[in-house]
């Protein structure tokens, strides 16, 4: 398992389902699950653009958080029809940047709540295996019902 690191909003977008796509400056032949990591940066001139507006940006939203793994998706498909070309178009939608690489993300599961965790900016990066795990419980732990808790002494 691999995993790449997103500034905000654009880390949340992702995990909320309205962004397929990150954007790279470097293509990869890996196709898998990643684990989608909020980095430490904000990139605050995109909080203003209109698809992250549409989309509801909130910095409140648990899944706003840095530096903290916030979802998992499938790397899919890689589009490279605009690297190096910045009057390029392809079908990547508005969250496509010209010029760079399209890492396209299926399979869309944002995390209950993050887990803090370093990461590393540019690509690919391994997490930890015990990243990893705390990853995997969280996916499979069955949701907790506030009638259970209610009634614990």
């Amino acid at each position: 398992m691999q995993a790449i690191s997103v500034r905000q909003p654009y880390a949340w977008a992702i995990a909320r389902g309205h962004r397929r796509i990150s954007n790279q400056e470097e293509p990869t032949d890996y196709r898998g699950t990643v684990l989608v990591h909020a980095a430490m940066r904000v990139d605050l001139d995109s909080c203003a653009l209109p698809q992250v507006r549409e989309a509801g940006w909130n910095p409140d939203d648990p899944l706003a958080a840095l530096g903290a793994v916030i979802a998992v998706a499938e790397v899919t498909d890689v589009c490279g029809a605009t690297a190096g070309r910045r009057d390029a178009v392809c079908d990547c939608g508005s969250w496509a940047r010209p010029g760079e690489y399209h890492w396209r993300l299926g399979g869309l599961r944002p995390l209950r709540r993050p887990i803090m965790a370093l990461g590393r900016q540019g690509g690919l990066w391994t997490p930890q295996d015990s990243l990893v795990a705390d990853v995997r419980a969280m996916l499979i732990e069955p949701p907790v019902r506030p009638a259970l808790i209610a009634n614990r002494t």
